[in-house]
């Protein structure tokens, strides 16, 4: 439509019908912006971050043009057709000159498509830049299906083997003695309240304090390990009391020796230490039965007069995490008797018969004893002791950290069983330095009092002392030295994370359970 030069030529017929043509002019370019709008807005969303980016590339790399987000937004309202004017009249510049254009250039055939030196997200360098949440999702999918496989598989070839005595069987009823040793070592506990009393009124000397101690904790594990020796109990029942007399003796030892450093800190001659700042240590010397009992039940071994509480028990939490308990127990239970089982009862010791066949036995029991290893972890230490903490109100929940992304064996053990990590870091590593021992040397003793309690565990159970565990365990320390290294040489990978997935879960623990079976079944040969 031709559009007069002046207003002044414009007579009355001519106005009416060039307001008439705006008028629709606007109502068709307002119905075709609100079609085109609702037809294109899944296209202009997907773009529109493409679109983005391609303006500030050619800005950056051209250095002819120059957005921002308000210039991009004050496209937006270019393209509604409602301020025009107002855009052209603050900036200076048209809409055909402005940044509209490199917008409208952008859906060219002629548009740059590559603009700078861009990395393949699967490339050695960006592999671990790069979320592969996709990728996991596909390695559960998988997982699931493979396992399913096999279930069905395994059902079909050998039928249900699960047996209704699985954890409790008549023999395990008959282990009545390890029962009433199990309910009988709060009475250890009971004996460092007194002495602790004692030492509190100063009825006894300090030396005499730590004999008393000492003669506590020790037999406090030498009483279960002798009614398990002394009676035919199942391996089981055996595993479950050394288990519990284990927790006593770390939680009493913790109990004496924090209690005698509180002594110390609290003496008028106190020197040394005492005049460093302890602002957030309760230095208060109160003997308290109820603190006591408190800490043999809660989720730490490491004593303290208080610990962080929290306000409220949450009842529906506590029953989903008893389900949750159940089920996975359930699951622990079936890998082992559907799986485990009949795997290392066909199979040879793995030190006496050829090679080749105990490396297949051991990476084909790999797999099932992987699974109720991490069943057993997710149970006991987030299961478990959250249900526990919940109950007594205990606010520390840190149980464990991410071990499964620890680069070096000694990241695993500082991450993956935290109320023992800090028993040892409390009561064996630190002490250790400040008698003046080297770190290594602390480290060292560290393990080994994990290996003997390790040993102490699996050997007694089974009554025989074969010191497979204990050699495992100490075998850490090499490994820790080479991951350690292999860090420092190779940094930003994982490298130490494979080795420990190796040699603890691939290889060690499949080892360890074909060896502690023959031993044990030879043993039983040998006695009948």
């Amino acid at each position: 439509m031709a559009t007069p030069s002046s207003p002044d030529n414009l007579d009355e017929k001519s106005t009416l019908q060039c307001e008439s043509d705006i008028k629709f002019s606007v109502r068709r370019r307002t119905t075709a912006n609100t079609l085109k709008t609702a037809a294109s807005d899944s296209f202009s969303k997907t773009y529109v971050s493409e679109i983005d980016s391609l303006v500030k590339e050619s800005s950056t790399d051209s250095g002819t043009v120059t957005t921002s987000d308000e210039e991009v937004n004050r496209i937006g309202k270019d393209d509604d057709g409602r301020k025009d004017e107002a855009n052209s009249s603050s900036n200076g510049e048209d809409r055909r000159h402005g940044p509209n254009v490199v917008v409208k250039f952008a859906y060219r055939a002629s548009t740059p498509a590559h603009h700078r030196v861009k990395e393949s997200p699967l490339s050695s360098d960006a592999i671990f830049k790069q979320s592969h949440a996709g990728l996991f999702n596909l390695c559960i999918v998988v997982l699931v299906a493979v396992n399913s496989r096999l279930i069905i598989e395994n059902l079909m070839k050998y039928g249900l083997l699960m047996r209704s005595g699985f954890w409790f069987s008549s023999k395990s009823l008959s282990d009545w003695p390890l029962l009433m040793c199990c309910l009988t070592l709060p009475i250890f506990a009971l004996a460092a309240f007194v002495v602790e009393k004692l030492a509190e009124h100063r009825f006894i000397s300090e030396l005499v304090v730590v004999l008393l101690h000492v003669l506590t904790t020790t037999a406090s594990i030498i009483y279960p390990i002798y009614v398990i020796l002394r009676c035919d109990s199942a391996v089981q029942s055996g595993i479950t009391l050394m288990f519990f007399a284990s927790i006593v003796w770390l939680k009493l030892v913790s109990y004496a020796h924090t209690n005698h450093d509180i002594r110390a800190l609290t003496r008028p001659d106190a020197k040394g230490d005492v005049s460093l700042n302890f602002s957030n240590v309760d230095c208060s010397y109160n003997v308290s039965f109820k603190s006591l009992a408190y800490f043999m039940v809660a989720p730490t071994l490491c004593y303290q007069p208080s610990y962080p509480r929290t306000t409220c028990i949450r009842k529906g939490w506590v029953i989903r995490q008893l389900v949750k308990l159940v089920i996975f127990t359930g699951v622990m239970g079936f890998i082992i008797e559907q799986y485990i089982n009949p795997i290392i009862q066909n199979s040879q010791h793995p030190l006496k018969g050829n090679l080749l066949y105990a490396i297949e036995r051991v990476l084909k029991l790999s797999v099932p004893t992987l699974y109720v290893w991490l069943c057993m972890f997710y149970c006991f230490f987030h299961l478990w002791l959250n249900i526990l903490a919940e109950l007594l109100c205990f606010g520390d929940r840190e149980f464990y950290k991410d071990w499964w992304n620890a680069k070096t064996i000694e990241e695993y053990w500082r991450m993956w069983n935290m109320p023992v990590h800090k028993w040892m870091v409390r009561h064996v590593y630190f002490p250790c330095i400040r008698h003046g021992l080297p770190r290594g040397v602390s480290i060292v003793i560290a393990f080994f009092i994990s290996a003997v309690f390790h040993e102490l565990l699996i050997g007694v159970p089974c009554r025989m002392l074969k010191f497979w565990a204990f050699i495992g365990i100490m075998f850490q320390v090499p490994l820790v030295i080479i991951t350690n290294y292999l860090q420092k040489k190779f940094r930003n990978t994982m490298v130490g994370n494979m080795i420990f997935w190796f040699f603890f879960s691939i290889l060690g623990q499949p080892m360890c359970v074909l060896l502690y079976y023959h031993d044990l079944m030879n043993r039983k040969m040998t006695t009948q």
